[in-house]
């Protein structure tokens, strides 16, 4: 059915939306856990930079709210964890596997691999191992500007005008925006440029996304019972879901979030009401798969029985210190500030839009909705908040390591910091890693006075911002990988509580970490045919979502490579 797109404020009145709840098949049990295994369709929702805390007060504060719906029509766990590290491409790749990192191979979006070539490499004989591999926006064809369709060429004027629109422009023209970009390919895996990636010195060609998974996925599985996938999310690397099939994502829409917006140079992360118009485009595919169709609306290939998307407005809106006048982030009692409280009504109204067309369409009585976060954000507290250069500690620690070794290369190789730290080394000596941790640890970060000459968020702090430091097999003992694991970051720093890592002043928090703001991640699973909320206070993982996902369509968890390794169960039920 047709609707228009809701940008913000809310989607139904709280009375019809409580309305489309009660619709409720006759044949309804008042248990999730009688109905395990009847779902015909399951919906993933992810809301980037959510917490359990968030979830909990929006609910307590807006009792008519999709949100507050959601829970009380099934299971909330209300101790539920990410991945660490707490990145969005573990944290989603555990979702739909059923893997840590450890078993993945999945450590961060950017990361650095000794057994791979580097991009573009066409002599595999010679060449020497080593590389980084950056599945970011940094592998879309279409560069220096990134396009909202990732280089795929579209001509709709709402799409080539967006580089000299002003803001007001863009922001008026989000519907034209919306409908043109549906446009966009469900295989935007060919618009990955292959000169990007890293090659396989095995047989000298590119490592796709799906190829660097350890595991299968979900979408895989469900493919090879001859179901429908689909999934919209934020980068074309999100083919990574295909798996190393190549198959698992039938139709898998993936407009460019850092590409250009308008003519200051935002992208669609700089500014919290692009943001929103962003969002907006992946709900009305959504829309369009629940009523049966592709994304695009232009063939009909019946719902798929596992789709879904992310949701970017509420991380925007915790990271950005201020943005259309309101200020970003918490209060210091951990209270939603202006900017958050709009995201959060944003994304509700939103999900508001998608509940009410599940119901429209009649599928309310074999469809599970299941919503959580890839990750947290911190710090909450913004008294908390110290910015410290990472790079400043980097070339710090590479110069103090070429003083006693002058012929050698630079220690760090590479390295990935959020509010967390993750380091590669050239030398992987014991003698080596405890040179690391011991500078790292004993090093004073001085206060990044040029960026934040007022100092209101950058200090000098000690220990380099790190509460705790791990090497070698401490490293791979902390995140439970194998001694013989080579992707496993060489150090891991574990940040000091509210530091963030950054050389420059336009965030105020950061996700990546191990801290409990960063992991502590909001996890209902809702059957829109239940009339009881249930509450779950066990500790449980984001990895339990994937072997929940199969449980619900009545397919045996086992099939997932990680839930037999790494012996993941489904999520309980009271």
């Amino acid at each position: 059915m047709k609707r228009p797109i809701i940008i913000a404020g809310a989607a139904l009145s709280a009375a019809a939306l409580c309305g489309a709840f009660l619709v409720t098949p006759a044949s309804a049990t008042p248990s999730r856990g009688g109905d395990r295994g009847t779902a015909k369709h399951v919906i993933v929702i992810s809301v980037d930079g959510m917490h359990r805390s968030d979830l909990s007060a929006f609910v307590r504060s807006h009792p008519h709210s999709t949100m507050a719906q959601l829970a009380g029509h099934g299971t909330q766990y209300t101790n539920a964890q990410t991945t660490f590290p707490s990145d969005s491409f573990p944290g989603l790749v555990a979702q739909f596997t059923g893997a840590t990192p450890a078993a993945s191979g999945v450590w961060y979006d950017d990361t650095y691999n000794r057994d791979l070539l580097a991009p573009g490499t066409r002599d595999c004989t010679t060449a020497t191992p080593g590389t980084e591999v950056a599945l970011t926006e940094a592998i879309d064809r279409s560069q220096s500007p990134i396009q909202l369709d990732a280089g795929q060429g579209l001509t709709d004027p709402a799409l080539t005008a967006l580089a000299t629109n002003t803001k007001a422009q863009t922001l008026a023209s989000a519907d034209a925006i919306t409908k043109a970009i549906l446009k966009m390919t469900p295989t935007p895996q060919t618009l990955i440029n292959q000169d990007a990636l890293p090659v396989d010195p095995a047989t000298c060609l590119p490592i796709q996304p799906g190829q660097y998974l350890k595991t299968n996925t979900v979408f895989e599985v469900a493919r090879s019972h001859g179901l429908r996938t689909a999934w919209s999310d934020k980068h074309p690397a999100y083919a990574i879901l295909d798996g190393k099939s190549g198959t698992g994502v039938q139709d898998l829409f993936t407009p460019e979030i850092n590409s250009v917006a308008d003519n200051a140079g935002d992208d669609w992360s700089t500014d919290n009401a692009l943001t929103q118009v962003y969002d907006a485009t992946k709900v009305a595919a959504v829309l369009n798969e629940i009523d049966g169709y592709d994304h695009s609306r232009t063939h009909h290939v019946g719902t798929p029985a596992v789709f879904g998307m992310n949701f970017q407005t509420l991380s925007t809106a915790q990271k950005l210190p201020t943005s259309d006048g309101l200020s970003g982030g918490y209060q210091s009692n951990g209270t939603p500030g202006p900017l958050v409280s709009r995201a959060l009504d944003s994304v509700d109204a939103q999900l508001g839009a998608i509940v009410h067309e599940v119901v429209a369409d009649g599928l309310a009585g074999n469809t599970t909705i299941i919503l959580s976060a890839k990750h947290g954000q911190s710090p909450i507290d913004p008294a908390t908040l110290r910015r410290v250069d990472d790079s400043a500690i980097i070339g710090s620690i590479n110069d103090a390591w070429k003083k006693t070794h002058p012929q050698a290369p630079a220690l760090v190789t590479f390295s990935t910091d959020d509010d967390g730290m993750l380091l590669w080394l050239s030398d992987r000596s014991a003698a080596a890693e405890s040179f690391a941790r011991s500078w790292l640890l004993g090093h004073t970060a001085p206060a990044n006075t040029a960026q934040d000459p007022k100092g209101v968020f950058s200090t000098t702090v000690g220990h380099s911002g790190l509460s705790a430091v791990y090497t070698g097999g401490a490293a791979k003992a902390y995140v439970g990988a194998a001694g013989s694991d080579d992707r496993v970051p060489d150090l891991i720093g574990v940040a000091q509580s509210g530091v963030v890592f950054t050389g420059g002043v336009k965030k105020i928090a950061e996700h990546g970490g191990a801290s409990v703001a960063d992991r502590n991640v909001p996890l209902v699973v809702a059957s829109l045919r239940d009339r009881h909320a249930q509450v779950v206070k066990t500790t449980v993982q984001t990895t339990q979502i994937a072997p929940t996902i199969l449980h619900e369509l009545g397919i045996n968890p086992s099939e997932l490579r990680a839930v037999r390794e790494q012996h993941v169960s489904t999520l309980p039920v009271r």
